[in-house]
């Protein structure tokens, strides 16, 4: 078996750029936004193909986080697009369907910053926390991680986080730790969700990384999204002023909702990396000869792609129609826990008869496609696993729980 990029590939028989769905819009999304919002995207757009794709595999390949790439993305100024900034939250879901086509992981780090942990911060501090932190937050002079998730705690973190935090005076004590935490290695601060050991609910902290008993160590030997930072996080004795627990941050009902909008999010990241799939699937196909002619010209080729497409619109479909009702006021939990099972179950698809596609080449990294095929498992995974997802859909639908 040959994986080399040096294969013999021809000149395409067709210039791919030329086509009339050169930029796999198939059905014309990106037209329902204003010319504001769209000239917006097209800006995003540019600038991740000029500041991110370039260097994406690379990062990758080194599991490396591109710190050079924060200043410019605070140029880019994309923090809140909806609260902030005013567009639509069907703008919003299509430009992180961008960041996560141009690389999975830059999207990641775009989702845990601005999305978990400004959202957070967006959603339950008080008026007066907000003005004294989101301005470093929106600029990216501080960088925020998310610590919900435990080393022993996943689907089932609602009813049993192991994180304490004990009130003392002023401050709180929070002892415990956290996994999977996105940035943790370079944030400078973390919201942290512990136990109130005094009423048994979850509240949540705002922790400056640098304060005594707190520590992050990298996790390595990932297969996805590489390029993020995840971190197992020790809290020993962490005194936090009072100031700094998030006013309304009481129960884990209040967590809820940050993990409604970025359930969405992720959604949206499924969709994201369906076009990543089928944008260097189909170059590929029309550029790869065997058999004397480009392997595009082959019917069962045809077959899969039409079917990655027909994943990828169905799934863009039911994110655009859900951040409608989002900037409704209508979105519902349930709604957002079918959108996150349905797209990423779809990706999963999309991004395996990409990698089928390729053959040999489909697992190496300079084949960008391996690369993608192995973030989207990272996706498939976060923000509630498939089957949670399910079961939450499944109670509003019947009335039954089938959740232990």
């Amino acid at each position: 078996m040959s994986t080399s990029k040096g294969n013999p590939v021809s000149k395409a028989a067709v210039d791919i750029n030329n086509l009339p769905y050169a930029d796999g819009d198939f059905y014309g999304f990106e037209q329902m936004l204003t010319a504001k919002e769209l000239a917006r995207l097209h800006e995003i757009r540019d600038f991740l193909a000029r500041e991110v794709k370039p260097i994406a595999t690379d990062c990758w390949n080194r599991a490396e986080f591109p710190m050079e790439i924060i200043p410019k993305l605070a140029e880019l100024d994309m923090m809140s697009p909806v609260h902030r900034q005013g567009y639509s939250n069907v703008f919003a879901g299509l430009a992180h369907a961008e960041f996560t086509r141009a690389d999975a992981s830059i999207a990641t780090f775009m989702g845990v910053h601005d999305g978990l942990f400004t959202g957070s911060i967006e959603a339950l501090a008080s008026q007066e926390q907000k003005d004294a932190w989101l301005p470093d937050i929106y600029s990216l002079k501080k960088i925020g991680a998310f610590g919900l998730t435990e080393p022993l705690g996943g689907s089932d973190v609602a009813g049993g986080t192991r994180t304490t935090a004990v009130r003392d005076g002023d401050n709180w004590i929070l002892n415990g730790a956290k996994r999977w935490i996105g940035n943790a290695t370079f944030s400078d601060w973390v919201v942290i969700y512990a136990r109130d050991v005094a009423d048994n609910q979850v509240k949540a902290f705002l922790v400056d990384t640098t304060l005594p008993g707190y520590s992050a160590s990298k996790i390595e030997n990932k297969t996805a999204l590489r390029t993020v930072q995840n971190a197992d996080i020790v809290l020993e004795n962490v005194v936090v002023p009072h100031d700094y627990k998030l006013a309304g941050g009481n129960s884990f009902r209040d967590t809820n909702k940050v993990l409604k909008v970025t359930r969405l999010a992720v959604a949206w990241q499924a969709v994201g990396q369906q076009m990543a799939a089928f944008d260097v699937t189909r170059r590929y196909a029309v550029e790869r000869e065997q058999f004397g002619r480009p392997i595009a010209s082959f019917q069962m080729v045809q077959d899969q792609l039409v079917k990655m497409l027909g994943n990828t619109v169905a799934s863009t479909g039911m994110m655009v129609r859900l951040s409608q009702l989002e900037d409704l006021g209508q979105a519902k939990d349930e709604q957002s826990a079918l959108a996150k099972a349905f797209t990423t179950a779809r990706m999963r698809e999309t991004v395996a008869m990409g990698r089928s596609l390729f053959g040999g080449n489909g697992i190496v990294s300079d084949y960008e496609i391996a690369k993608i095929f192995a973030d989207s498992e990272a996706i498939y995974s976060y923000e509630g696993t498939y089957e949670i997802n399910t079961l939450v859909t499944g109670r509003a639908i019947t009335g039954i729980s089938a959740i232990v």
